[in-house]
């Protein structure tokens, strides 16, 4: 979805929505991560081979870089409302009027995480298929 105009401003409702929506959609897969690891410990108990302890070193060092890449997000997303909130509150008059410009580099860092996201997903319902 991109909020902005032709010349890459945007208003700040729409921003904020986008905003918004991303954190629901961020926090949505730290939970699906944490599901995901309950499901490696399920693996752990039942098999001790060596491939497939690889296969949960991978996955688990890969939800770890995943959950920080959410974090890193939130924390930009946030930033960037706390940006916008600060200039409203300064601004409080006209601000619906104003345009700001658009978030497209964070946008571009969501889609990319969106891509990645189910990436992974495939892969590891392939290794759950395969050992479960």
């Amino acid at each position: 979805m991109t909020t902005a105009n032709k010349q890459g401003k945007a208003h700040i409702d729409d921003l904020h929505f986008e905003h918004q929506q991303w954190l629901r959609e961020l926090r949505f897969y730290k939970e699906e991560l944490d599901f995901f690891r309950a499901r490696l410990e399920e693996i752990v108990v039942r098999y001790t081979s060596k491939e497939v302890m690889m296969d949960l070193e991978h996955f688990q060092n890969q939800f770890y870089i995943d959950g920080n890449v959410i974090d890193t997000l939130i924390h930009d997303i946030n930033e960037h409302e706390h940006v916008l909130a600060n200039y409203a509150e300064k601004h409080p008059v006209a601000i619906d009027h104003v345009l700001f410009d658009d978030h497209g580099p964070l946008r571009d860092r969501i889609e990319r995480n969106r891509e990645l996201m189910n990436e992974m997903k495939k892969e590891y319902l392939r290794f759950l298929a395969k050992w479960m």
